[in-house]
């Protein structure tokens, strides 16, 4: 390295004007340093936040799929991979039994005023396990979840005893004669999971069916309202309120566990 000096000038004069010199090289190079050390700090950061808009652009694409002909009502598959579907309202009572229910399957109903007809598809061969499971949604979509009970009796009837006519009175929309001994389900607790599969799913609480992300929901009096909780499940799922809507059951709720399974 050459260094000029100034012949003008004494030694300790040059001596000193290189020691300024350095040391103002010094500060710049400290001043560089921090400046590539907060130009780090800034890439590092704008790529965390890419990657957060990149996962949240992941998340809000929804998979446009072609829905199955049950979807319209509630539904479920049982642990014996048997299909069940509950009308969302008295219409939809009538059409499960007029256009769904077969010879084979069971008819479920919680004894109470109100709720959900319960069809087990080829429920007469199914296991008590799965019947127990069907009692249960239909207890869950009933008035008793609407009124706050913990529990409520459920009867699941065959076709051949369901009526749409009564001797000398009106069956009305969502109703239905019955005749001859029913099989009862006593005391059936009011539960469901809600989750996903590849999309938001209600069960009922004691099937083993898996999804991720549960929710496990009970009715309570005092507990949230229908739109309050849609919202809030909703956020947890990553799903439209409207879409929690139509599958929760009616009336107050409360959240008594959650798996992130």
């Amino acid at each position: 390295m050459k260094i000029r000096l100034c012949i003008d000038k004494t030694v300790h004069d040059n001596a000193a004007h290189y020691y300024d010199k350095t040391k103002e090289m010094r500060e710049k190079a400290k001043g560089l340093e921090t400046a590539i050390a907060e130009t780090k700090k800034e890439i590092e950061k704008a790529r965390k936040e890419e990657g957060k808009q990149a996962e949240r652009k992941k998340e809000s694409v929804k998979i446009k799929r072609e829905k199955e002909w049950y979807e319209k009502f509630h539904w479920f598959y049982t642990s014996g991979n048997r299909l069940v579907i509950g009308g969302k309202d008295a219409q939809q009572n009538d059409l499960v039994f007029a256009r769904h229910m077969d010879d084979t399957d069971l008819f479920f109903h919680a004894d109470i005023q109100g709720g959900t007809v319960v069809i087990l598809k080829d429920g007469t061969n199914a296991n008590e396990e799965e019947k127990k499971e069907a009692a249960q949604f239909a207890a869950s979509f009933s008035n008793a979840w609407k009124n706050g009970n913990a529990s409520v009796d459920v009867y699941a009837v065959q076709k051949n005893q369901l009526s749409k006519h009564a001797t000398g009175g009106y069956v009305p929309t969502g109703a239905f004669a019955i005749t001859g001994s029913r099989e009862w389900f006593r005391k059936t607790q009011l539960g469901v999971r809600i989750g996903l599969i590849d999309f938001v799913v209600v069960v009922p609480q004691c099937t083993k069916t898996k999804i991720k992300r549960e929710e496990i929901i009970a009715p309570l009096s005092s507990g949230k309202e229908k739109g309050e909780l849609a919202k809030i499940l909703a956020k947890k799922l990553g799903a439209h309120p409207d879409e929690l809507l139509q599958i929760l059951p009616s009336g107050k709720s409360k959240i008594i566990e959650q798996k992130n399974g």
